[in-house]
């Protein structure tokens, strides 16, 4: 239990501490260079994909903890691996960060909304339905606050920031590897006992977000190269900051189970999607294809 209430929050502050590194205000700011990719990506995120996963947890009969814990997932950013994927498969690097910065911040605020939602709908009978303000600033500390040290050092300190910026990177990915396999030893069984059930909800959830975040906005106009950074950012969703926040804030082993599913399975479909982007690229006939 030390493990969870200690070390997996630390893990995740060092991790997004380590993403403040990276991020400066102009990132905020380049929003305004493509403004239809990023609000088209950021409504698929918010509004689209939670819709999209409750169909489907609605779909294969989820109920209780393990719904909720699907929807936690869904409500969490992009994953810090949608940069390096969107890099393999030729996408805009630049936008997948813009994203990743404005995603962090809307999560502080839409996640609890949708996670309480959630709980009041599949946990009705739940004794405690929905995010207390206590449990909503934990959820503002354990996400935003490391972010926005990690800009002020960047920005006080940038010759040491951009010097420890893999340094952190790569300490961070270690002890977070190291926290979440101890963390998911203690609930190894309900792993064993509920990947058959959820093992096909998390691999189409991830289908369906690579699909929607590529041709959504190709729908709309937007630029190959901004398809495929769109298609990786909502792609891969944040499944660290879901157990971490099922297992520290919301104190529930059992909610974490869905975004464990999830974080082993999303890199087969994310790895194929790289790929095949990254193959078609050399015959796009021009960049908005």
């Amino acid at each position: 239990m030390l493990v969870v209430q200690i070390f997996l929050p630390l893990a995740l502050a060092l991790v997004m501490f380590g993403l403040g590194l990276t991020l400066t205000t102009e990132d905020f700011a380049r929003v305004a260079k493509y403004p239809k990719a990023a609000v088209i990506a950021l409504v698929c995120q918010v509004v689209v994909l939670p819709a999209i996963c409750l169909g489907l947890v609605l779909a294969f009969g989820l109920k209780g903890v393990l719904a909720v814990g699907m929807m936690l997932l869904v409500a969490s950013p992009g994953g810090t691996s949608a940069n390096l994927f969107s890099h393999l498969a030729g996408g805009d690097v630049a936008l997948n960060i813009t994203l990743t910065a404005i995603n962090s911040v809307l999560a502080v605020f839409t996640l609890p909304l949708v996670v309480g939602l959630s709980m009041a709908h599949f946990m009705a009978d739940s004794a405690e339905v929905g995010l207390q303000p206590a449990k909503f600033v934990q959820v503002f500390a354990i996400v935003l606050v490391p972010v926005a040290i990690g800009m002020l050092v960047r920005r006080k300190f940038e010759a040491w920031a951009l010097k420890m910026n893999d340094p952190v990177r790569i300490a961070s990915v270690v002890v977070l590897v190291l926290v979440i396999i101890a963390a998911i030893a203690q609930a190894y069984q309900q792993l064993i006992d509920n990947i058959a059930t959820l093992g096909p909800v998390a691999l189409l959830l991830s289908i369906f977000s690579l699909l929607i975040g590529y041709y959504v906005p190709k729908a709309f106009n937007v630029e190959r190269k901004q398809a495929i950074a769109s298609a990786m950012e909502i792609g891969i969703h944040n499944a660290t900051i879901a157990i971490t926040l099922a297992l520290t804030v919301l104190n529930d082993e059992t909610m974490a189970i869905p975004a464990a599913v999830y974080g082993v399975l999303m890199y087969v479909p994310a790895a194929v999607a790289a790929r095949l982007l990254s193959r078609n690229r050399a015959v796009a006939p021009n960049p908005g294809v």
